[in-house]
């Protein structure tokens, strides 16, 4: 699967929509926004386990509604991203390589008690400035770092030992969109 030809496309659609972020919404930024996870999610299919493909194409879902104007498609995105993220919970919990007794000790500790910080830090910048969607921001950042503190279950060994800075990279990039929505659009 790592150079299967949907990862290699999938691959150059990611770099190609680093251009076009500073543009305007449009139909072809979507389309190449959510062609980047969609294809891996399709990848996935059949040769890993089916919580992955499932996750994938709930957040390719998410890429595509945040990527349409209006406070529906943002709606729907959380609660695509949401769920996707409650499948990648399910998946590293249920991976033979995940042992919860980690997150007891030594470094998964450490950033288990800096993901809860986190989240509570961002709830309270969140929740007067999300007007509307505050319930559903506020719910979804114990998701987010659910399925942060999920990796953190994983014994790093092997291919998994790229899921924890994955899943700490999807943590940042929901900081900066949130951030940039609720927080900066005060200033």
């Amino acid at each position: 699967m790592l150079f299967s030809p949907a990862v290699v496309i999938a691959t150059l659609c990611a770099l190609s929509y680093l251009p076009l972020t500073a543009r305007p919404e449009s139909l072809l930024r979507s389309i190449v926004k959510t062609a980047s996870v969609a294809l891996l999610a399709l990848a996935a299919l059949g040769t890993a386990p089916p919580l992955l493909a499932v996750a994938l194409a709930l957040c390719a879902l998410g890429d595509w509604l945040l990527s349409r104007p209006g406070e529906q498609a943002f709606m729907g995105g959380i609660a695509a991203f949401a769920a996707g993220h409650l499948a990648y919970v399910a998946l590293f919990l249920g991976l033979p390589a995940s042992a919860p007794a980690r997150l007891a000790q030594g470094l998964p500790l450490l950033l288990t008690l800096a993901l809860i910080s986190l989240g509570v830090i961002m709830g309270r910048r969140l929740a007067p400035r999300a007007g509307a969607l505050k319930g559903p921001v506020l719910a979804y950042i114990p998701i987010i770092l659910g399925m942060g503190i999920a990796a953190l279950t994983l014994t790093p060994a092997g291919a998994l030992i790229l899921i924890l800075p994955a899943a700490l990279m999807f943590i940042a990039s929901d900081l900066i969109l949130a951030t940039e929505t609720f927080v900066l659009q005060d200033t």
